[in-house]
Formats: structure tokens, sequence, C-alpha cells
């Protein structure tokens, strides 16, 4: 099987990670996690005419990419500069939900979120849902042409940002478990609508989040999302798509803590000659490198089965994101303890790129949870 990247993905790295080491190095970033939107509109809008938005979606939905390969190869690269700009959530989560749900009217909408002019966030994790999907307590009433939400959505990030929300809410069954997966609606909601309100706030990792609630918040019937109840394998495919996402982002940070040290081992120096001269720091150094080539492999794995059946696909993203969770830990850990008390410094780059390692292991499943339904799904 040959792994290299074709031709037009080769050029999408080059040419992203030309763009990123040009535009953003360690204060750019600190000044946009200091700013009050939390992303730099200017570096969003640059990279949208550079087609980074574009390639996460298919040629019929206005991009040019949309493979697991071509999320990869984004990610990776933004994972290496720690990148902040909530491309995740709007292009994969909210604009892949337009993309596979959405009326013909709708979908027009993602020529704007192609062209970097439309922001989204996808607000379906609750204050009770943990990692689980089907978790959905928000609820519906619908009166003739018009449906009116209640409830309340935790961690919704880029929400501030946002022109729309994509909103989970349950128009039948019961929340939790296998079952609770029937039932589940996604809705388009202006942030600005009557009824929503945001609670805003500054994620360790960088960009921002906020708490949505919504009260009596009332739509058109026209702003659902698909069939009624329906939206489930939906939202389970695009969680799916930005695991695999956030993997290759976890290796491409890592990939940056890894040369950081490297270089931090040659240029600090004790009793005369360079730290890493020393057998016991070689010999922890050349554990990060066969780690790094552990995610390497489990990232590629996941990325060419996105496309499967959702059984095989969901069990070879649960066995990667395991392996990466763990392996990016100690690659974290090590690469802090390797470089000293610098390494906790803001104005030093690892201190933000540890942080990223350690917060992808967080969102759609942490390291614990991924190792138990990939058992689950073995058997199956």
């Amino acid at each position: 099987m040959n792994f290299e990247l074709t031709q037009e993905r080769q050029m999408l790295q080059d040419t992203l990670r030309r763009f990123l080491a040009d535009r953003y190095d360690t204060r750019t970033r600190n000044e946009i996690l200091e700013s009050d939107a939390g992303l730099s509109a200017n570096i969003w809008s640059e990279m949208a005419e550079l087609g980074i938005v574009g390639a996460m979606f298919t040629q019929d939905q206005g991009g040019f990419g949309g493979a697991g390969f071509d999320l990869a190869v984004v990610f990776e690269e933004l994972g290496r500069a720690g990148v902040v700009e909530p491309f995740l959530d709007t292009a994969i989560l909210g604009g892949g939900l337009i993309a596979a749900l959405g009326s013909d009217a709708q979908k027009e909408l993602l020529d704007q979120v192609i062209g970097g002019t439309l922001h989204l966030a996808f607000a379906h994790g609750e204050p009770t849902s943990r990692y689980d999907l089907a978790q959905v307590e928000t609820s519906i009433v619908q009166n003739g042409q018009n449906v009116t939400l209640n409830g309340r959505k935790a961690v919704v990030i880029n929400a501030e940002a946002a022109d729309l929300l994509v909103v989970s809410a349950r128009e039948s069954g019961a929340a939790g478990g296998a079952g609770g997966e029937d039932g589940i609606s996604l809705f388009l909601v202006p942030t600005d609508m009557a009824g929503v309100e945001l609670q805003g706030y500054p994620m360790l990792s960088g960009g921002r989040a906020a708490e949505v609630v919504l009260n009596n918040v009332t739509l058109p019937v026209s702003a659902r999302l698909g069939a009624a109840g329906k939206a489930f394998p939906a939202i389970a495919e695009r969680a799916a798509a930005a695991s695999v996402a956030l993997a290759a982002e976890a290796l491409g940070a890592m990939e940056t803590a890894v040369r950081l040290t490297g270089e931090y081992l040659m240029t600090r120096k004790q009793f005369g000659r360079p730290i890493g001269t020393f057998q016991a720091l070689q010999h922890r150094y050349s554990d990060l490198l066969i780690e790094l080539e552990q995610v390497r492999s489990a990232v590629i794995n996941a990325a060419g089965h996105l496309e499967s059946d959702a059984k095989t696909r969901d069990w070879h993203v649960a066995a990667a994101r395991n392996l990466i969770g763990r392996a990016g830990r100690m690659v974290a850990e090590d690469a802090i303890q390797m470089h000293g008390g610098i390494a906790m410094t803001q104005e030093y780059e690892l201190a933000h790129i540890a942080k990223r390692i350690i917060m992808t292991d967080h969102r759609f499943g942490d390291t614990d949870y991924h190792l138990e339904r990939f058992i689950a799904l073995s058997a199956a």
C-alpha cells in the first residue's frame, strides 16, 4: 500500500505549512488568545482564500476534498502550528452537517462557509451528556409551521463568533443509550435569535466556547436539517470525522513538541556539553520518536477507514484515539520534563502545544472512553 500523499494533497500541505510558518508564530497566537474574539478574522479569511476550508468538503459540496486523508493533511498542519481558529467547528461539524442533511436552500450556505464569511458552531453536548452522543434532552414543541426549543448546551466552541448554531434537540424517544439515537433532530438557529443566551469563556487550549441557553426559541419548521428525528447517523459520522481531525491535530502538535525538545537538548549545556549528549536523555528522546511514528500510523489507519461502514469506521477511530491519547500524554509530559521550567512559560511555544495535545483527548471521547468503545465494537 502506498502511503505517500497525492500530488494535490502534497501541494495543500506545502501551501498551508508555508503560510503558517510566515503568519502564525507564538507572539501572534498569544495576541489572538488575549483577544475577546479568540480568533483572527484576517487569518481566517486568508486561509479560506487559500482553500483550506474547501479542502474539507467534496466537489459536490463546493469544495475539492472531504476525504479522511484531506482532513488529516489539513489538521496535522494546524496542530503543528498550534492554530486556534475553529476550523473543526465551522467546517467539519457545522458545515458537514448542513452538507449531509440540508435542503438545497440550506446547502447554499456552504458557499459562505467555504469562502470564510460564515461561522458555525455545533451545539450538541449538554451538561449531563459526557461523551454520549445520544444524550440529548433539549426539547421541541411543534405548533403548526413553527417549533419551539428549550434546553441548555454545554461547551459550544465558537458559539460567540458563529452566525448560526447547529442545535440538536429531541423530538421523540428517551435520552441516552442505544435507544436514544432515534428521535434526534438538528436545527439552524441564528445566534441573535430571541431566547438564545450565550455565556462565553476562553478555553485552556485556545479559542472560546460558551454555555448556550435556549429559552422558548421559536423557529420555522424549515430550520430543521433533514427528516424529523433522523439526524443521529449524520451526527455520528461527523463525530468520527472530527475524531480523525483531532487525531491528526495531535500528531502535528506532537511533531512540534518533539522537534522543540530535540533542539533544546542540543542547545542547553551542562558540564560543558549539550544535555542531549547524555545517554539517559537520549533514551527518553528516542522513546518520543517511537511514539510519534506509532501515532502517525494510527492517524493514517483512521483516515483511511473514515469512508467505511459505521461499525468498521468507529472501530478504527476508537483504536486510534485510544493510542493517541496515551501517546500524547507521554510526549507532552516528557517534553516538558526534559525542557524544565522554560516549558511552562506562555512565551515559549511548547507551553501552548502541550496544552493542545492534552486537550484533544477530551473532545468526542477521552482515552478510557475509546478503549471501552473499541472493546464493545470488537464484541458486537
